[in-house]
């Protein structure tokens, strides 16, 4: 299960990211009560955060793939990590001194969007660098374990120090001074451990050349439609749980953290299952799929706050299930010239659609109440599966390429 922390790199790089990950667990949870409180608990307002922060990667996250393939990853990764921690220095000094309003929120889950653009891919395609491919797929799960521990942490410290400062711009602080952690293990890992990919010179058609790369290549295709399908509305549901903690179960700030904590103890759950596996398979990422879906329609319908809350975690479960499977089979797929381009392409489906999605589920529930919300989303996912393999048939005849059959 733990069998690429033998590489030293790795393991310098998970430790910083999982202190760094918590900083930014305590930033995602004080943005969304931030919004609330700014605009007197507006589902839609909170909508527009969401999909402001993703809304970059919709439109120029194809670019930030070609710039992943084209500088060395590890400065790039040392370059955006600290423009993040200047985003979060200056959001916290705003509440703090009780300055902020709701559009500097927007202004910086924007302009945070326009760095992950470049960060994203570049971080993802960086692991095989550190551990090779033999390890990938382990260390893609171990990278989802580390996320979702600080899911499981960052959420209920955040509820326990919102009550305790009376406010959040404390924690954009402390995730600010969290950024040091992941700086530093980039900086003092081993060059000449790592297994450097050759960058690709600049050239023409590079985009294109990507995009090709994918559609002609039912195996990655496959994944890459399914996780953009499913990500359109499973982006959003941070923000659903928000709304369901406040204003369905009229819970607190702490209460809130706790129902994130609970999602995230099934997503950690999820992870650690799929490090144990050698390789993701088809049926893996379908069933996935459809179990989000359900248990989204089951959180909705929840009647009291502990069903609700236990509900999350085979929630949590599900989803971290499809996004383990889909990134490793699409980078055990690739090749590495093309690696950083591919995951370009792969995040710009896995959160290009929050804008879309994120907005039409905020609208939704303030029509029809969140849990209408939310189950309305999980009967969205369930279709928008069935649309990628039927998709994933159609243009893989029309290509050429013969349809693999579910494994």
């Amino acid at each position: 299960m733990f069998r690429s922390l033998k590489v030293r790199n790795y393991r310098m790089f998970v430790a910083g990211g999982a202190v760094s990950n918590v900083g930014g667990w305590l930033q995602r949870t004080a943005q969304d009560w931030l919004v609330l409180d700014l605009t007197h608990g507006s589902a839609a307002a909170l909508g527009l955060a969401t999909a402001l922060q993703f809304l970059p990667m919709l439109l120029f996250g194809l670019f930030g793939g070609v710039l992943a393939d084209r500088y060395p990853k590890r400065p790039t990764l040392i370059v955006a990590q600290s423009l993040m921690a200047v985003l979060a220095l200056a959001i916290g000094l705003l509440t703090v001194t009780g300055a902020a309003q709701v559009w500097h929120v927007y202004l910086m889950a924007f302009t945070l969007g326009l760095i992950s653009c470049v960060e994203v891919p570049t971080r993802q395609a960086f692991v095989v660098e550190m551990v090779g491919r033999a390890d990938l797929s382990n260390a893609i799960a171990l990278n989802s374990s580390s996320f979702n521990l600080a899911r499981v942490v960052g959420p209920a410290i955040a509820g326990v120090l919102i009550f305790l400062f009376g406010g959040t711009g404390p924690l954009f602080l402390i995730n600010a001074a969290t950024f040091a952690a992941v700086i530093s293990s980039l900086i003092f890992m081993r060059k000449s451990e790592l297994n450097l990919s050759v960058p690709v010179p600049r050239a023409k058609g590079q985009l294109r050349e990507g995009l090709s790369y994918v559609l002609h290549r039912e195996e990655l295709l496959m994944p890459v439609l399914l996780i953009g399908f499913v990500s359109m509305f499973s982006q959003s549901f941070s923000m659903s749980i928000a709304l369901m903690a406040r204003e369905v179960f009229k819970a607190g700030a702490s209460s809130f953290g706790l129902a994130s904590s609970m999602f995230a103890v099934g997503a950690l759950g999820g992870a650690l299952l799929a490090a144990r596996r050698a390789r993701p398979s088809r049926r893996m990422l379908i069933s996935g799929a459809i179990g989000f879906g359900l248990f989204q329609i089951a959180t909705g319908l929840a009647p009291f706050y502990p069903v609700y809350l236990l509900l999350l975690i085979p929630t949590g479960i599900a989803l971290i299930t499809i996004n383990t499977a889909a990134n490793a089979s699409v980078q055990l797929a690739t090749a590495p010239d093309m690696r950083g381009r591919v995951m370009g392409i792969y995040m710009l489906v896995f959160t290009g659609g929050a804008p879309i999605g994120a907005p039409l589920i905020g609208w939704l529930s303030e029509l029809g109440g969140p849990r209408a919300g939310v189950m309305l989303s999980g009967v969205l996912v369930l279709v928008g599966t069935g649309v990628a393999v039927l998709l994933t048939k159609l243009i893989a005849a029309r290509v050429g390429e013969p349809v693999l059959a579910v494994a």
